[in-house]
């Protein structure tokens, strides 16, 4: 499948900006299951002063903010190939070891609420992945996908106690309570394609765990599925503080409003 994405983030500040940075994990690369065709990048209000690997084996994309500025709109555009591998990425790459993938985050770490999620799961009646299939129903099961009751730094442990969550949600506790099972997991940030429409408010996440014999392997709780050829991965991390989309620092405003379009949809052979 070819996957068309357009995604504008668009930052407003009360005040001009003094000075400001921001670090973009916004680059797909090809990896297992995709390659990625073309891929542009552009600016308003920012200007880009370098790109790097990261630690997780991410493109990341340094800009600084041009000062004065009231408003930086980051756009990205391309076109990605896809193909459904049942979840499967592979081998592990990037410069982190394993072990790494098994500390808790204070975005991950399980408490009270986790555990009795984890409580359900019987994990001698099943080999690992499929006690790592029945983990994500369960964590569907005891918190209900609901947009706007939890934000970016709300924990998995502070969902699972209120029993809402988003995607990001889902794939921290998931990670959490794989960690808690003994089973390397990361947080992936992507795209996904979705059925009924082509606008979306945001982009996705799911999680992957490190299972022996296959690899990475990816989970999709929200949705109930592991990914297919619907999906274009961007960046991974311990956490979504290691594969947030875009993260950064300014001076000189009070106040920042941020709104995102985003547009994921397949491009037939005669487009």
């Amino acid at each position: 499948m070819r996957l068309k994405v357009a995604h504008t983030t668009r930052y407003e500040f009360s005040q001009p900006v003094s000075h400001g940075l921001q670090r973009l994990r916004l680059t797909p690369k090809s990896t297992a299951g995709q390659q990625v065709l073309d891929w542009r990048m552009q600016y308003d209000g920012a200007v880009e002063e370098v790109s790097y690997e990261d630690h997780n084996h991410n493109r990341v994309t340094l800009v600084s903010v041009v000062p004065g500025v009231s408003e930086v709109v980051v756009h990205c555009e391309g076109l990605v190939a896809t193909a459904d591998n049942h979840g499967i990425t592979g081998h592990h790459s990037g410069h982190m070891p394993m072990w790494s993938f098994l500390a808790q985050s204070p975005l991950t770490r399980p408490g009270p609420r986790m555990r009795a999620i984890l409580s359900q799961l019987d994990v001698s009646k099943d080999e690992t992945l499929a006690a790592l299939h029945r983990l994500s129903a369960l964590v569907l099961a005891n918190v209900a996908y609901a947009p706007g009751e939890t934000g970016v730094h709300t924990s998995g442990e502070e969902a699972a106690a209120l029993g809402l969550g988003v995607c990001q949600d889902h794939a921290h506790i998931f990670i959490g309570a794989a960690r808690a099972l003994g089973v390397p997991a990361r947080y992936v940030s992507g795209y996904l394609m979705m059925d009924d429409r082509i606008e979306q408010e945001a982009s996705h996440a799911w999680a992957e765990a490190h299972v022996d014999g296959l690899g990475w392997v990816g989970f999709d709780v929200s949705n109930g599925i592991s990914p297919d050829e619907r999906y274009v991965r961007v960046a991974t991390g311990r956490d979504y503080a290691e594969a947030a989309p875009v993260t950064g620092m300014s001076w000189g405003a009070h106040e920042t409003r941020l709104a995102v379009q985003l547009a994921v949809e397949q491009q037939h052979a005669n487009q």
